[in-house]
């Protein structure tokens, strides 16, 4: 097998085991975006073999807050499939979680296809069906977080699983910069941030993911979900941990962690 086919099956080992694995640019200081990509899709073909199905896509390290927290100062971008999509308890255990994370999101579900490069803003909310308060559940195949671009990219952006609320809004209807979330975890207030934390607008960060998988010949597709960008910090979770996010205008969201 060539070097992306051997780490793309061991990044699929080390999920299937639940074990991280050396950093891969520690490694192979030479492998470029391209390569990373090259490695999720192999990573994700292995899944799909599995009898895994895609579901949509997400945007990772959008905001500030994220970026400073992982040193990773870029988006990146990973597949979501139908075992990743989990209700509000969340089985550590038999989700193979490592290291969790719980991050506050805004998911977009389609309603039409975008198919970049030449996706706007406008164009995201036009096929965008509804959007939902989330809760992305990070996590990391690489050891100890210690994740560059390329490692974070070729893991999948570093995704655990996701969980959506019930709410569903119009984003026609809504001020989408200004959407205000606070988080609480355990019963204690967490952090809050707004919609504008993710590049902006959490319209404009689909229409660069769209644009951005557009060049590898990757389309969102209709009914896709696609996870927006955290708008707040990440947290470690653990087992008897409670989240609870409001979107104020939209509803909430809740992760509970058994």
């Amino acid at each position: 097998m060539s070097l992306r086919e051997d780490l793309a099956a061991e990044l699929y080992a080390a999920l299937r085991e639940r074990r991280t694995v050396a950093p891969l640019i520690e490694r192979h200081p030479d492998l470029t975006i391209d390569d990373a990509y090259a490695i999720s899709l192999g990573f994700l073909a292995r899944r799909q073999t599995d009898g895994e199905r895609v579901v949509g896509k997400k945007i990772g390290v959008t905001s500030k807050a994220v970026q400073d927290m992982l040193g990773v100062h870029q988006p990146d971008f990973g597949f979501l499939t139908d075992w990743m999509q989990v209700g509000a308890e969340i089985d550590i255990d038999a989700k193979a979680l490592i290291a969790p994370r719980a991050e506050a999101e805004i998911a977009f579900v389609l309603k039409d296809s975008l198919n970049g490069p030449g996706v706007t803003a406008a164009d995201v909310m036009a096929a965008t069906a509804y959007i939902a308060p989330c809760f992305e559940i990070v996590d990391s195949r690489i050891r100890d977080w210690k994740i560059g671009i390329v490692d974070t990219v070729a893991d999948n952006a570093s995704c655990g699983v996701f969980v959506l609320g019930a709410a569903q809004a119009d984003p026609r209807e809504h001020d989408l910069p200004a959407l205000h979330v606070t988080v609480t975890k355990n019963g204690a207030p967490l952090s809050e941030g707004y919609g504008s934390a993710v590049q902006g607008d959490p319209a404009q960060a689909v229409a660069w993911l769209a644009n951005t998988l557009g060049a590898y010949g990757v389309t969102l597709d209709a009914g896709d979900v696609i996870l927006s960008g955290s708008l707040v910090p990440l947290e470690p979770a653990v087992k008897g941990d409670v989240f609870e996010m409001t979107l104020h205008g939209v509803g909430t969201c809740t992760a509970r962690f058994v």
